[in-house]
């Protein structure tokens, strides 16, 4: 068996700069990876079935991220070999963590070893963007500086950093914010630089603080204890902390009706680091 992680993702900032003919938003944004989120576990099949067990999700499995994942790398690879996975979700469904599509990563970064198939990191990226722009930063596993629809990747070494994670318990449809008629569309693109001098911001957050009272109240909430921001379209927001302390002793004020986690960013993927020691 292989059990690996599918961890979580920040999106530090957010900049929709265009859009494309096709519908896709260009953008430029900061992919910030967390050393906390699903585990995955995979048992090698000698038949060709995917069998997925997502425990309580409340999707089909036919939809799930997962399984979709595992069934277009069969076809393109063309393997007689099958899996069974367990899903074991910790991360917020349209919580813009980047949960789903850590999983998906995850899923064809475990199946190309298990299956033997010899993809390189950039044909399973290429495969994974098929299914979701959020998937590349995943496959390659390292936080990342992204613009274009958010696969073109320049990887980025961030200082140290603890994050306060509040999940406000509701759940954001990503296409209805990308396609709500106030969303801003075309931000000025800036330079990694501009962005560590404080010059950005989440072009998602005036549109969903409006359209979801519940990020607003949180937003303000812990923009009481220090600088919170959403995540991607949300439903997430997260403050950055020096250390773990500081972190947890705001999430213990964090009312019982919303959910929280404490997380460390890292550069590297868990996910690299446990396929890296597997044998």
């Amino acid at each position: 068996m292989l059990s690996i992680s599918a961890p979580a993702k920040l999106n530090l900032f957010l900049h929709i700069t265009g859009q494309r003919q096709d519908g896709y938003h260009t953008l430029q944004t900061l992919f910030q990876l967390l050393d906390f989120g699903d585990q995955l576990e995979f048992e090698l099949r000698s038949d060709n079935k995917i069998n997925l067990d997502q425990g309580t999700l409340d999707c089909s499995i036919e939809n799930n991220l997962v399984y979709l994942a595992a069934k277009l790398l069969q076809t393109i690879t063309q393997t007689p070999l099958g899996a069974d996975i367990a899903l074991h979700k910790r991360l917020p469904a349209g919580g813009g963590v980047g949960g789903g599509s850590s999983d998906a990563a995850s899923t064809l970064l475990a199946l190309n070893k298990l299956w033997q198939t010899g993809l390189n990191l950039q044909q399973l990226a290429d495969i994974g963007l098929q299914l979701g722009a959020d998937i590349p930063v995943f496959i390659h596993g390292h936080s990342a500086w992204a613009e274009g629809v958010g696969e073109q990747l320049s990887p980025v070494s961030l200082p140290t950093s603890w994050y306060l994670v509040i999940d406000p318990q509701i759940s954001v449809s990503t296409a209805a914010i990308f396609s709500h008629k106030n969303l801003t569309r075309n931000s000025q693109a800036i330079t990694l630089a501009a962005f560590l001098e404080g010059s950005s911001r989440n072009d998602c957050e005036p549109v969903v603080r409006k359209a979801y009272p519940e990020v607003d109240i949180a937003l303000k909430w812990l923009s009481e204890f220090a600088i919170a921001r959403l995540t991607g379209t949300g439903a997430c927001l997260f403050a950055r902390f020096d250390t773990q302390a500081e972190a947890d002793i705001i999430k213990a004020k964090v009312p019982a009706r919303w959910q929280a986690f404490v997380a460390q960013g890292v550069d590297v993927s868990i996910t690299h680091q446990q396929l890296s020691s597997h044998r």
